[in-house]
């Protein structure tokens, strides 16, 4: 038996939501004029995205007058502060923690009651007592449970949860770690017209994912893993609390600097993980450029970004949880065997890898 990530469970909240609805009330929200409107369809429909969720329905809504979240103004004056936003986040982030686990358990034969370590990641919401205190009522998890929390790290943040969730079983090898992503991203958006804002409201979704690490003959086996911070991109991914939400600054030039900082790593790559003998790869899709552009540096072919974008399509980007959808949707592919190259990027600029081996 060897330390592996046994089974996945996703979960999103309400129905799909079009990104053209999405285009729809931002042209609302940003209230641009007709010109600006033909630039925001045009992002739009080139996203790459055809379907996000949100836990608010106000996104797919025409009319101001019908919203429950935002103002019913047509300025969306007074604009929701942080406080409202995390009353949403406290109240459904741990309904779709408890889908993602229970979807995550039907899959294996192991019982909520048997884990012994969780492992709580968002960088969207943050509350005291905390949401996996609220998992462990919920669960019927035992009391001497043992659990963490990863907040505020970004889309990269489910890779640093992998890499605890192994240090946790080599210390002890008979524990059973459930780690559990939720990112309330919709949560935040911003209606001033500038390009971080822009950009981010046109990618952004939500969901939850959970994963069991535990040793087993079954499931991906975590073989090794390798960091870096690209620092060019400090100033062009970062996010901070501001008082109407968390504030989000994202370059178009992410993808440049990501192929810039790349290019100078591949020898590290090859030394660490042999990038010549690899068929398969689970890149983190933060952004359809950002696929190709990961796809291009390592001289790859189109195909080895086929899960990531049609988890891009479904559900856009769902900062940390994402990468779990695409390994979930890899674990249940017949044809991929062998080891998978998994890849994750966010603030700092930071870049993590992770090598797996699908049994």
């Amino acid at each position: 038996m060897e330390i592996s990530i046994e089974s996945i469970g996703v979960a999103n909240p309400g129905k799909p939501i079009k990104q053209s609805q999405i285009a729809h009330f931002m042209q609302q929200a940003h209230q641009v004029d007709e010109r600006e409107a033909r630039k925001l369809k045009f992002l739009y429909r080139k996203s790459g995205i055809s379907f996000r969720y949100s836990v608010l329905d106000d996104f797919e809504k025409s009319d101001s007058k019908d919203f429950t979240f935002f103002p019913k103004s047509a300025d969306f004056e007074p604009f929701p502060g942080t406080k409202a936003r995390m009353d949403i986040f406290r109240k459904t982030a741990p309904v779709l923690c408890v889908e993602a686990i229970n979807n995550c358990l039907a899959k294996t034969e192991i019982k909520a009651s048997e884990i012994t370590h969780l492992i709580l990641v968002s960088c969207t919401g943050m509350v005291a007592p905390g949401v996996e205190l609220e998992l462990m009522k919920l669960l019927g998890l035992k009391d001497s449970v043992e659990r963490y929390c990863i907040h505020f790290m970004g889309c990269y943040a489910a890779f640093t949860g992998l890499k605890l969730a192994d240090k946790i079983l080599k210390a002890e090898p008979d524990a059973k770690v459930m780690l559990i992503t939720v990112e309330l991203c919709t949560l935040h958006f911003q209606k001033e017209y500038v390009e971080d804002n822009i950009l981010a409201n046109s990618l952004f979704g939500d969901g939850a994912a959970a994963a069991l690490i535990r040793n087993t003959d079954s499931g991906l086996k975590i073989k090794s893993y390798l960091s870096q911070v690209i620092r060019e991109g400090e100033e062009d991914m970062a996010w901070g609390i501001g008082d109407f939400g968390f504030e989000m600054r994202l370059s178009k030039y992410i993808p440049i600097l990501l192929d810039q900082g790349i290019n100078r790593l591949i020898e590290k790559f090859e030394q660490k993980f042999k990038l010549s003998s690899l068929e398969h790869f689970a890149i983190h899709p933060g952004g359809k450029q950002i696929l190709q552009k990961v796809q291009e540096v390592f001289g790859l072919p189109e195909s080895i970004n086929t899960h990531a974008l049609a988890i891009l399509d479904k559900f856009g980007n769902m900062s940390s949880a994402t990468i779990l959808f695409v390994l979930e949707r890899m674990m249940h592919d017949e044809h991929i065997h062998g080891e998978i190259l998994s890849m994750g990027f966010g603030p700092g600029l930071t870049l993590e890898t992770l090598l797996l081996d699908k049994k």
